[in-house]
């Protein structure tokens, strides 16, 4: 196996020389790292990425726990997450915290342990024990897709304030511009399904359901707002209760990917059909989404660029651990399809003209 001395007198350097261009510790010139470069591939060297942290005292390794198993959301964003830490060098650890607020802590925990740059995490509904471990070991962390409260600006100069970076999509708008869409369609009785309760993403696109209402000039009602927990089998419960009011919705938005396979169920076991029973609408497209009959209007989180986006927060924190905090929102797309009740290939009603 080629060492370090190897690669040395193949490029006609020094190892030191060497060393800085593998750990980034003092400028080299460009033909001399290319030297080195070419010299690293021709004898095939792997750096010792032990040796190299006790040098530079960082592992080139991320943390990254979020829900990806039970979550497709999760796992698009993931993918993100991993192409970017390879693009910089940088390795994945990842862990499950099952949005449960006592695993989550104890996940963190353990990838901390084992000397992770930093991590990237999508907190709970309840994240106090998570904040209160990653404020009180001082983890350079960004929080994914949900959001918490932190005071603006705050940076490591104010010793007792959160400091986290957060990465996340636009909620409010997006959810508001579904519910507008399907009041323009002619519907008054327009029914949400939310997400978990405590989560920001809940809370925002509660909030864009009822802009869109008083845009509309329709009136809330609180009967025809549900929370489906996030999950498939909440939806589904929350569902049948719409459909047994006795004056049911007329459309029907989910607030997530998993809600609206339940919602389905629930339709599918009254016997309702969309959208010729009730015109459904979801936030959060998703692979099959297009595979349905009717193909489902949707909202378009950019999950893989919020998981680059997350990788690049977080380079860049580790780089400036004492920068104010910041909040990166990226857009969301309005995916027009049938599901709400829309003819096939007629456009969105912003775009006609």
């Amino acid at each position: 196996m080629p060492t370090m001395a190897d690669v040395a007198r193949h490029a006609g350097v020094s190892v030191a020389t060497v060393s800085h261009v593998l750990n980034d510790t003092r400028p080299v010139l460009p033909q001399t790292r290319q030297a080195v470069l070419d010299a690293i591939e021709v004898l095939g060297y792997t750096p010792n990425t032990l040796a190299r942290s006790l040098v530079t005292a960082r592992t080139r390794s991320i943390g990254l726990a979020v829900s990806a198993i039970s979550n497709p959301y999760f796992t698009e964003i993931l993918q993100g997450v991993e192409a970017s830490a390879l693009e910089h060098g940088y390795g994945l650890l990842i862990a499950d915290p099952h949005d449960d607020p006592e695993h989550e802590r104890t996940v963190v925990q353990l990838l901390h342990e084992r000397r992770v740059d930093g991590m990237i995490v999508a907190p709970s509904a309840e994240p106090s024990a998570l904040l209160a471990y990653l404020t009180r070991h001082r983890v350079p962390a960004v929080l994914l897709d949900r959001t918490v409260d932190t005071p603006a600006g705050a940076s490591a100069e104010v010793d007792d304030a959160p400091r986290f970076d957060q990465v996340c999509a636009e909620n409010t708008e997006p959810m508001s511009r579904l519910v507008t869409h399907l009041a323009e369609r002619g519907h008054r009785r327009i029914a949400l399904v939310a997400g978990l309760p405590g989560l920001s993403t809940t809370a925002e696109r509660i909030s864009g359901y009822r802009l869109g209402l008083a845009a509309a000039g329709l009136p809330y009602d609180e009967r025809l707002l549900v929370h489906g927990d996030s999950a498939s089998e909440g939806a589904q419960r929350a569902t049948a209760r719409l459909l047994s009011l006795a004056v049911p919705p007329t459309a029907l938005v989910t607030g997530n990917n998993a809600m609206t396979i339940g919602a389905l169920r629930a339709l599918r076991d009254r016997g309702r059909s969309v959208p010729e029973d009730l015109a459904l609408c979801c936030f959060d497209d998703f692979a099959w989404a297009d595979l349905f009959s009717p193909r489902l209007t949707a909202i378009a989180q950019p999950s893989r660029e919020i998981g680059a986006a997350a990788v690049r927060v977080l380079l860049e924190r580790l780089d400036a651990p004492r920068r104010p905090a910041r909040t990166v929102r990226l857009p969301c797309a309005f995916v027009h399809r049938t599901s709400c009740g829309c003819p096939e290939g007629q456009p969105e009603e912003g775009d006609r003209p």
